[in-house]
């Protein structure tokens, strides 16, 4: 996307935040562009100031930023990047946030709660955005919190040919970790055309972030069981639902999941854990020293890119996803 740009051509600017440069960055090489340089700071009293170092009028405006902790922080530069676009006249402003923020706070549990997760897309359409792009919403009912196009991209595809590369698939089961999680499960069953199983839990109301895992319903025995989910956050749930499978008599356990949040006692956990190998991908920075043996980082900049080309040309993101939801 070179030459020189005539005054009503469409032309597209990628601009990213201070959370996950290197994603921007791969994303900017497959697309052929260069990140728009961007000064970008905090003051002493955590104020954040955005300036861009070169016109963005009229440009198709595509905001990566990824929102890993401190979450508000990066958000709040995000939105502040929003309005400065808006406010120097980009024609179009998408918001590229590959793991989006307070997604699971997207339904009130009791009263007197917030659903966060409209907020955030209040706040995007308020600053000036008219497009969002994510990468497996933790709900699909987001895709309705934004007022106008939502691009909801999958990364079931990246994550699945690595797995068939990998592995045996004809003696993998494919594992839900929880109930709320059997329609991802059953996504990949499809792909695979593998056996399912779900781990049935339930949560002590009295003791916060604890599960008790009950029972597994579906043959594990002697099986390679793959546990998949959108995210390990604490990654308290998936260690005991491998523990589970092992004691069940899985021959093997590996865990597929997107967003490698990693909070806390996460990298412990799962060092000691019987996975095998955890593969994620980079929707999330994993600093050297969050990694670990055994764990498999994939790109998500190849489907970004792609979906990014597909928007700005006005093509159609669906295709890209060969009959995925």
């Amino acid at each position: 996307m070179t030459g020189v740009k005539q005054p009503n051509e469409k032309h597209l600017m990628l601009f990213t935040g201070r959370a996950h440069p290197e994603l921007a960055q791969e994303v900017a090489n497959l697309l052929d562009v260069e990140l728009v340089p961007t000064r970008a700071l905090s003051y002493a009293n955590s104020e954040i100031y955005v300036r861009f170092e070169e016109s963005v009028r009229g440009c198709d405006a595509f905001v990566m930023q990824s929102h890993a902790a401190p979450v508000n922080e990066w958000l709040m530069e995000q939105l502040i990047m929003i309005d400065a676009l808006k406010r120097a006249s980009a024609k179009r402003i998408t918001v590229v946030s590959p793991f989006y923020p307070y997604a699971r706070q997207d339904k009130k549990h009791a009263g007197r709660e917030p659903i966060s997760a409209r907020l955030i897309a209040d706040m995007y359409k308020v600053a000036g955005a008219d497009r969002l792009m994510s990468v497996d919403l933790h709900a699909a009912q987001i895709q309705g919190f934004f007022d106008g196009p939502v691009d909801h991209l999958w990364a079931l595809p990246v994550l699945s040919e690595y797995v068939k590369d990998r592995y045996d698939t004809s003696e993998m089961t494919i594992v839900s970790p929880d109930a709320g999680r059997v329609r991802l499960a059953d996504m990949w069953t499809d792909e695979l055309s593998a056996p399912l199983a779900i781990i049935h839990k339930r949560r002590d109301p009295n003791v916060a972030n604890t599960v008790a895992v009950h029972e597994v319903v579906g043959d594990v025995e002697g099986r390679v069981c793959l546990l998949v989910d959108d995210m390990i956050d604490t990654a308290g749930t998936i260690c005991q639902a491998a523990e589970a499978l092992v004691a069940r008599g899985a021959k093997k356990v590996i865990a597929a999941t997107t967003h490698a949040v990693l909070s806390g006692p996460a990298v412990e956990r799962l060092k000691a854990s019987p996975f095998e190998e955890v593969i994620v991908t980079n929707t999330l920075p994993i600093p050297q020293e969050r990694q670990f043996d055994g764990l498999t980082i994939l790109s998500i900049a190849p489907l970004v890119s792609r979906a990014i080309s597909a928007v700005f040309s006005d093509g159609s993101v669906t295709s890209l996803f060969n009959g995925a939801p």
